[in-house]
């Protein structure tokens, strides 16, 4: 204690002062502990003792379905699905503007470019086409619909 004592009155003789006193240091120290002891209870609570906490790599990875409606998209979106690329997209909206729009996915074997395994590899990124009888005016006139 008498040591302690001297050196505050030899830091004052000197001119330099402690950038805390005491009291502050032994505040501040506490407030260290009681976070750190606060952390180390939250890795308790949340498993970190038992492994359980969650790791990038072990994450179930995300995914994202693409569709596209084949009557409606442009030829960038047709570009982003796989094994088509730039110049087929464009002979899709092409064959859709001059030759009208596409009945059912087979219609897109009408696309030069595009054969039965091209489209089987697209279908899962095609929007379901409804039925013609879904479709307004293309079902024939039934009697009870009158």
């Amino acid at each position: 204690m008498a040591d302690t004592h001297r050196e505050e009155r030899v830091a004052e003789k000197s001119g330099m002062r402690p950038l805390l006193r005491r009291l502050d240091q032994a505040a501040v120290a506490s407030l260290v502990a009681l976070a750190l002891a606060g952390m180390g209870a939250y890795w308790v609570v949340q498993g970190g003792h038992r492994g359980e906490l969650i790791e990038i790599d072990r994450a179930e990875p995300l995914t994202a379905r693409y569709l596209v409606d084949i009557n409606k998209a442009d030829w960038p979106e047709f570009a982003e699905l796989p094994d088509l690329g730039e110049t087929l997209a464009r002979r899709i909206v092409d064959s859709r503007s001059t030759a009208g729009p596409f009945g059912d996915h087979d219609d897109l074997l009408r696309v030069r470019g595009i054969g039965p395994r091209t489209l089987e590899r697209l279908k899962p990124y095609l929007l379901p086409m409804p039925d013609q009888e879904d479709v307004a005016g293309g079902g024939s006139a039934r009697p009870e619909a009158l």
